[in-house]
């Protein structure tokens, strides 16, 4: 998609005169038509910690591509904190944002021809959306992660984002008092960097590393280190190597880089939402991938690493520990991941990790061996049955139930579903329903995080299903389905659901079903009549008119 960079030369025809002139007014000179120009997508914003600390890493990548040779463009886009907007109507947009933040990059360089690209993101969507811009562009590109926050502390223990969620529910059951509450609430967020345990946006940073379109080791590291700077200013002169070699992404994200990336999120225990955003990233790579391949590479990758949500450590733990590289040198040892996938710095996955272990260090217990993991297979299983024809995403941990029938508890979203849990109408046994939260129904596919975390502060993580249309925080555990597809707001089977209707949640057997006769549910279906839309108006609007089902990876650019 992008011009040689040589035809902007100085020397070139007439014709070119007003472009340089332009080009002028920002600093060109003479000498610099003949350089690549490099667009830094920069989503640095105050909005949330996990991009506050961008725009360091924009300027010294900025340094380091004028060093290298090339003429570095700054531009912005958007984003959005789903912790911050989490629980309320403000994380529909959550999702939407993604699709935004792709759209931006892709414009912007579209427009002015860029030769290459170095993204910088923090939040959840800006990876996921960088990635699809870059895939969609298909010019050198480079991927920098923002880094993680480091954790806060109370009573001894680290905290994260989701403690807080999980003392909220803990504070509502009454098991904590609400000054403890207070505390929690003041010490988990202490500096800059996207959450710290293994949630969203820290299993997507992980998972472009193991598609090879950012820097080794790069994934893990926290946001006010000064090694997350360095490292940013040396994928500015990768990319510049690459741009000159002409490098391209879809040289990079082929099938073997996403069969990698799945392997290394089932190991790390990483977040439900890589099915959705993977999913997304392989479309606009034109690559085939299907919601079941994840369900096939599962079956061959344990979890490795005990990290939270559902494990002991954080992600500067893993860092400390070796990082993504410790963990996918284990894989490849092991034969489950591709070693001759290509990289943005020109070797192979085999070279890059020659020189690491294929055992982890026996001094930290964050990253098990091969031979003793925490679970002999991965935790995000692929469910279907007469509830979700087209599949559904569940997260079980390594330990807890797997499996519950119980009797429906029925809620059209989730603000009314939080309602009951804090007001102690959940019981153990039940299975909550959420529906007319998906991508078209919310619209947007809002995160069930406040539910689940209050489920768990009331002790009712073990003993309580909950499914939805929706999706779940990277910071959500327990027995949880999300993204059931058909969604409810199409005729979906979820919509057919009725209060006390027995529901299975079977993981071991990867089914999903209400246990209804058929004869029933084609009358309720006979007799269901589609909500009236939320948004008529706006973004939200749009999105839900464009948006395809979550089985897809519930992108806006589907084929017309």
């Amino acid at each position: 998609m992008s011009d040689n960079f040589r035809s902007r030369a100085i020397t070139q025809g007439l014709e070119r005169a007003p472009n340089r002139a332009m080009l002028r007014a920002v600093g060109f000179g003479d000498a610099d038509f003949a350089k690549p120009i490099v667009g830094i997508a920069s989503a640095h914003s105050t909005i949330t910690p996990c991009n506050a600390a961008l725009d360091r890493l924009a300027r010294r990548a900025e340094q380091a591509l004028r060093g290298a040779g090339a003429m570095p463009q700054t531009f912005g886009t958007i984003t959005v904190s789903d912790g911050i907007s989490m629980g309320t109507e403000g994380m529909r947009y959550s999702l939407v944002s993604r699709e935004v933040i792709a759209d931006s990059i892709e414009t912007a360089c579209g427009a002015q021809r860029m030769d290459g690209l170095l993204a910088i993101g923090g939040c959840d969507k800006n990876m996921p959306g960088a990635l699809i811009a870059i895939a969609r562009l298909d010019i050198p590109a480079i991927f920098v992660y923002g880094g993680t926050i480091k954790p806060g502390h109370f009573g001894g223990r680290d905290l994260t984002v989701v403690s807080v969620f999980e003392a909220v529910g803990a504070a509502g059951a009454g098991r904590m008092p609400q000054s403890e509450l207070l505390e929690i609430e003041r010490r988990a967020c202490p500096g800059a960097g996207s959450c710290g345990g293994m949630f969203t946006a820290n299993t997507m940073s992980a998972a472009i590393e193991a598609m090879g379109m950012s820097l080794p080791g790069s994934s893990t590291m926290a946001a006010e280190d000064q090694e997350t700077a360095d490292s940013a200013a040396r994928a500015a002169t990768v990319l510049f190597d690459a741009v000159r070699a002409r490098r391209l992404p879809r040289q990079i994200l082929t099938r073997q880089a996403f069969d990698n990336a799945i392997a290394v999120v089932m190991a790390i225990g990483g977040s439900t939402n890589a099915v959705l955003h993977l999913l997304a990233i392989a479309r606009a790579a034109g690559v085939p991938l299907a919601i079941d391949d994840f369900e096939t590479i599962r079956k061959h990758v344990p979890v490795l690493c005990d990290l939270k949500p559902s494990g002991r450590y954080v992600t500067t733990d893993l860092h400390r520990a070796g990082g993504i590289p410790q963990v996918m040198s284990i894989l490849l040892a092991n034969g489950v991941l591709h070693g001759d996938a290509r990289t943005i710095e020109g070797r192979t996955v085999a070279d890059v990790l020659a020189d690491v272990s294929t055992r982890p260090s026996p001094d930290q217990d964050v990253i098990h061996p091969w031979d003793r993991p925490l679970a002999p297979s991965g935790h995000i299983v692929i469910l279907r049955g007469n509830l979700a024809p087209d599949g559904a995403v569940a997260k079980v941990s390594g330990h807890g139930s797997h499996e519950i029938t119980g009797p429906a508890r029925v809620f059209d979203s989730e603000e009314a579903c939080l309602g009951a849990i804090l007001a102690g109408e959940i019981h153990a046994g039940d299975v909550i329903v959420i529906r007319y939260e998906g991508p078209k129904g919310g619209p947007g596919m809002r995160e069930m995080l406040a539910p689940t975390a209050a489920l768990i502060g009331a002790g009712l993580g073990d003993s309580v299903g909950l499914i939805t249309d929706g999706r779940f925080s990277g910071g959500t555990h327990g027995l949880v389905v999300g993204h059931v597809a058909p969604e409810a707001a199409v005729g979906g089977p979820l919509a057919l659901v009725r209060e006390g209707d027995a529901i299975t949640i079977d993981a071991p057997h990867r089914e999903l079903r209400v246990n209804v006769a058929e004869g029933e549910l084609a009358a309720r279906r006979a007799a269901w009549q589609a909500p009236a839309p939320r948004y008529t108006s706006g973004v939200l609007a749009k999105y839900a008119r464009l948006v395809s089902s979550s089985s897809q990876g519930a992108v806006t650019d589907q084929a017309l």
